[in-house]
């Protein structure tokens, strides 16, 4: 036999099978029920309001009147409202402004907790915990309190200054009024961005740090070329939940504009929603708007998406 029929029959030859490894869908069957709890739980909602934002559906539709399909009537109206489009460039802007300083404020008091003594770190760390752990309407009662254009205590100390803000009503103008709710959205975020800023700066090897310093790299080429580039991962998804929670934020929206301002001009979508729904009573329109904004929020969320692919393919 030849050498070239030896390996001819070799090839032809059945090769043995891989023995399969044991359990490789236990994962799979653990995160089933996970999975229908979600799908129940957030699958349904969603149908129901797709559905809904297809039909003529108000007040007497809660009380018994079938509802009549229009089918894509709502999203006409609302496309060629301009005044929704309004609400959609309001809400971008704050939410990546509000977004963007958070990051900042975050990144910078997360650099704090890791350069400060233990006695400091741990004195930040209970400090910000008790202001996120704050309930949303408990805090905002504070704020309203300290913001009070009558008896608010900003403007008591502002006018002790020698500054005029007696009486000066914050809420009154658009501008002043996103500023405060920028600031309040800020300080209740703050804490999770820096305690997951400060976790990711943990494994941040001292020793790669000190021989860059040796070398001559100063704080900011050790902040650019090192930390950053290792709390990557960190900063984009941390980035990515502060863009969606701000742009559907509403709690503290709703409870300053009862506290004194005009809702047509601050509207951002989120309140916008509940306007139509919960105030006009048009819960076809409040959910086309509902389905826009989950629409917004994954285009807003592809491009991370899209590269966490990436990093799993390569």
């Amino acid at each position: 036999m030849t050498t070239q029929n030896l390996v001819l029959d070799q090839a032809a030859a059945p090769r043995p099978a891989r023995p399969r490894k044991k359990g490789r869908s236990t994962p799979y069957l653990l995160i089933v029920p996970a999975c229908g709890i979600l799908i129940l739980a957030l699958g349904y909602p969603l149908v129901w309001q797709f559905i809904t934002s297809m039909q003529k559906f108000g007040l007497s539709q809660q009380f018994g009147q079938p509802p009549e399909f229009v089918w894509f009537d709502n999203y006409v109206t609302l496309f060629t409202d301009p005044y929704m489009w309004t609400v959609v460039a309001r809400s971008l802007a704050f939410c990546l402004v509000t977004a963007g300083v958070t990051m900042v404020i975050g990144t910078l008091m997360a650099l704090l907790m890791d350069a400060v003594h233990s006695a400091v770190r741990i004195t930040l760390q209970i400090s910000m915990l008790l202001a996120w752990a704050m309930p949303v309407v408990a805090a905002m009662t504070v704020w309203n309190w300290l913001i009070d254009w009558r008896r608010g205590v900003l403007n008591s100390v502002l006018t002790g200054l020698g500054l005029d803000f007696q009486n000066h009503n914050w809420l009154a103008t658009p501008l002043s009024f996103f500023f405060i709710a920028m600031v309040i959205v800020v300080w209740m975020s703050v804490p999770f961005v820096a305690f997951s800023i400060y976790a990711g700066l943990t494994q941040v090897s001292t020793e790669v740090l000190e021989a860059a310093q040796l070398d001559g790299a100063g704080l900011s080429q050790r902040l650019r070329f090192i930390i950053v580039p290792i709390i990557r991962p960190v900063l984009a998804i941390i980035l990515l939940l502060q863009v969606i929670w701000d742009l559907r934020v509403f709690t503290q929206i709703r409870l300053l504009q009862d506290a004194g301002s005009i809702a047509s001009e601050t509207n951002l979508l989120g309140t916008y929603i509940y306007q139509l729904g919960v105030g006009s009573s048009d819960f076809a329109m409040a959910s086309a708007v509902s389905i826009f904004v989950l629409v917004l929020t994954v285009a807003l969320s592809w491009f991370y998406v899209r590269s966490m692919l990436k990093e799993d393919d390569s």
